[in-house]
């Protein structure tokens, strides 16, 4: 939580945080600012002190809003930095820097994090260091960040967020299978379009983002809606000229966000429209069955790994490879159980056998709970996913419900 970034920042040996970028869809910048209208800004934080933004003068009222001590650039007459800098915008960035660490008070170890043009980033930070050689630019790997700390255990704020997103998306969900069971049948059993045209993914993904939209949300990372043989490999987004077909499976798996780059959701079902052959529907049935008995062994403060162990020892006694014994299998179960979701769709706890042990169920982390069973060259897949928030008092909640029905039954098509 926010409330641990002192604590984190002194565990990394960190005098301060530099974050760099917009505030919507940067995770960092988000955070500490609660987003908005804000674009390459730069915030600074001491340790043990409140953090400063720092901001184009024309957004200042947006900044405003962050409740946030907020100094405009214009404090740094831009021309006379240029000037100085002999007409190089990167060490005129530099210069700005230097002043805005030296008014802060900032030496010694500086953790840089956010969103911005690397290239760009690369050239200012280098004249930077050469004019302050007792100022230490620390970079961080994503996944084990400071940020991805603090922000692995959520507050009842932000699980209501989440929960909110989950209601949207699930939403959305719903609409999109109404849609597709009252949609009429072609005797090939391709799914049609009110003109007659065949009825295809792309029209589907298009809808998604619609709804998405009117309900408030962002689909930034697109979504998953595969069919087939595209369901068969995991993250196979769908060819967006399929037509819809009775009788295939088909994984959905949507993942929106607040409008502006804010909180997460993660969701998927699998469907089979009109009826489903024996094998998938097999299939579809050992994935729920593994997926309900991980559920009901979840325990707070569990290593979440452990659940993956579970689920490959699961699935391997009904013969399909798993990671646990076969090296990165491409079909039966391929993929970790689940992962953090928060400002990030991806990001701590993590699930994986070989995941640090302090990647704990603990209370307010928020995680998905997604096990599935893959074979491309049988044109089928199966994944189920929902999210839950280890809550503070120990309970564990899903955060949005939604029916499990495999075969959705066609309105206008009897077999």
């Amino acid at each position: 939580m926010k409330s641990d970034l002192d604590t984190l920042m002194q565990s990394k040996n960190l005098d301060a945080i530099l974050v760099i970028g917009n505030a919507t869809h940067n995770p960092p910048m988000y955070y500490l600012t609660g987003g908005g209208h804000v674009s390459a800004a730069t915030l600074l934080k001491k340790r043990g002190a409140p953090a400063v933004l720092y901001c184009n003068d024309m957004e200042r009222d947006e900044a405003a809003k962050s409740g946030l001590q907020v100094i405009p650039y214009s404090t740094y007459n831009y021309e006379e930095l240029l000037k100085e800098a002999g007409g190089d915008p990167a060490l005129a960035a530099a210069l700005r820097y230097q002043r805005i660490f030296t008014d802060q008070g900032v030496r010694g170890r500086v953790g840089v994090y956010g969103h911005t043009e690397v290239g760009s980033a690369l050239a200012v930070f280098d004249h930077l260091r050469r004019r302050m050689p007792d100022l230490e630019l620390v970079g961080e790997t994503r996944d084990g960040s400071l940020f991805m700390y603090a922000m692995e255990t959520k507050d009842e704020a932000e699980a209501a967020r989440i929960r909110k997103m989950g209601r949207v998306t699930t939403t959305v969900v719903g609409r999109v299978a109404e849609w597709l069971t009252g949609s009429p049948v072609r005797e090939d059993e391709v799914l049609l379009k009110e003109d007659g045209s065949p009825l295809t993914i792309g029209d589907v993904r298009a809808r998604i983002n619609l709804w998405l939209a009117e309900l408030g949300a962002e689909n930034p990372e697109g979504c998953i809606f595969a069919i087939g043989r595209d369901a068969g490999v995991p993250h196979s987004v769908g060819a967006d000229g399929d037509p819809l077909r009775l009788g295939q499976t088909i994984v959905f798996d949507i993942y929106p966000c607040e409008a502006g780059g804010g909180y997460f959701y993660d969701f998927t079902r699998t469907w089979s429209l009109g009826y489903a052959v024996p094998e998938a529907q097999r299939l579809y049935e050992e994935v729920k069955a593994v997926y309900d008995k991980v559920v009901a062994a979840l325990t707070p403060n569990a290593p979440f790994k452990d659940y993956q162990k579970l689920v490959c020892e699961e699935f391997e006694k009904n013969g399909h490879p798993t990671p646990l014994h076969t090296q990165a299998p491409l079909e039966g179960y391929v993929h970790s159980l689940g992962h953090g979701v928060g400002l990030n769709v991806h990001e701590r706890p993590w699930s994986g056998l070989t995941a640090a042990d302090d990647n704990l169920l603990k209370p307010g982390v928020v995680v998905t709970i997604e096990p599935g069973l893959y074979y491309p060259e049988k044109g089928m897949g199966v994944r189920i996913e929902d999210t839950y928030w280890v809550r503070p008092d120990g309970r564990i909640e899903k955060l949005a419900d939604y029916p499990y029905d495999f075969v959705l039954p066609m309105k206008h098509w009897r077999p």
